[in-house]
């Protein structure tokens, strides 16, 4: 289909979603920002035909856009996504949905109003080994899903505002990794008891480590333990990850290839072990650009995209449990309704 956009933020996620756009054919009918300059800078970089705008109202008003793609702070995401679907637009934003749960539900039921579809982008739901990975276990590879497990361990040095947020680690990167979990595995987190913490030597004024075990549905356990302030042998930024079904495990670490060994006879004190198979599946694009797609194709069917607003809430409440379980220092529901 052809459509058109307004696109809303000029920062640097905005590099990774222009040329997606553009490759998709989609008319790109202004590009706004409060700093009109970084619009401009935008459209002279892709030598796109848009207005530049510093006024999101005046934009939809002008050129009744399809969609609006919103690449704002997730500060200014409430109040974006509300303004493009109260105007009649489709929306498709960047993660995380909101910068509060209250929030989230908001912008939730102003897309069930208005009749319109919000897709969150959780971009690394779009890669080849994390749709083998899901593919794997939805097909029984090892057996029933009894337990997943996720290290996430770098020494990032950002510097500016996530060095002064209370909870960096949780609130600003956890997200992928809780959502990762629900897509793998295929069950929703019932309730968390987390615990955050600073080590020493952090260079972060908040908690920049967490450990966390989520109870999802089906009896199935979720463990995480991660921190963005642990020098040394690093993880992947999508984490290490260990599944553990009835008949097996599957390990996906430091972005290699998954693999997985399954019981190969049922006698023995440590029973014998085969190597199972994990496919690679092709995808015809990947993180924000196969985002894109998805959200193109569902406009055009009338489908639900995996990540629509009111099942991607469900990965965002797991975050906000997980702080609200740490500060309060007991177990908390995962309660995004």
């Amino acid at each position: 289909m052809s459509a058109t956009a307004v696109v809303v933020g000029a920062g640097g996620i905005a590099g990774a979603w222009f040329p997606a756009l553009i490759a998709e054919g989609v008319t790109i009918a202004a590009v706004v920002d409060l700093r009109i300059e970084a619009a401009r800078a935008r459209i002279e970089q892709f030598h796109l035909d848009a207005e530049p705008s510093s006024d999101l109202d005046a934009a939809l008003r002008a050129h009744r856009p399809d969609f609006v793609l919103d690449l704002t702070s997730p500060e200014a995401h409430c109040a974006t996504t509300c303004a493009a679907l109260e105007a009649g637009c489709h929306v498709l934003g960047e993660k995380p949905l909101a910068a509060s749960l209250e929030e989230a539900r908001r912008m939730v039921a102003a897309a069930e109003r208005a009749g319109r579809l919000y897709m969150v982008s959780q971009n690394r739901r779009w890669d080849r080994k994390h749709e083998a990975v899901r593919r794997a276990l939805r097909s029984g590879a090892i057996g029933e899903i009894t337990t997943l497990h996720c290290d996430f361990f770098l020494g990032a040095h950002f510097g500016g505002f996530r060095d002064e947020m209370r909870s960096p680690l949780l609130l600003d990167m956890a997200i992928h990794h809780f959502d990762l979990a629900r897509f793998f595995g295929g069950r929703d987190a019932l309730a968390v008891y987390a615990k955050e913490f600073n080590p020493k030597g952090s260079w972060y004024r908040g908690d920049a480590s967490a450990a966390c075990i989520f109870e999802m549905d089906e009896g199935v356990v979720f463990t995480y333990s991660g921190s963005w302030c642990a020098e040394g042998l690093p993880t992947s930024w999508n984490g290490d990850w260990r599944i553990v079904g009835s008949r097996g495990t599957l390990l996906y670490q430091g972005d290699q290839d998954p693999r997985a060994q399954v019981v190969a006879a049922d006698s023995g004190f440590m029973r014998p072990l085969r190597d199972v198979e994990i496919p690679i599946p092709c995808l015809p694009a990947e993180q924000q650009h196969g985002a894109l797609r998805d959200f193109l194709e569902c406009l055009r069917t009338g489908a639900t995209p995996h990540t629509d607003c009111r099942d991607n809430i469900k990965s965002l409440a797991m975050v906000f449990a997980a702080i609200n379980s740490a500060r309060e220092g007991r177990r908390v529901a995962v309660a995004p309704d």
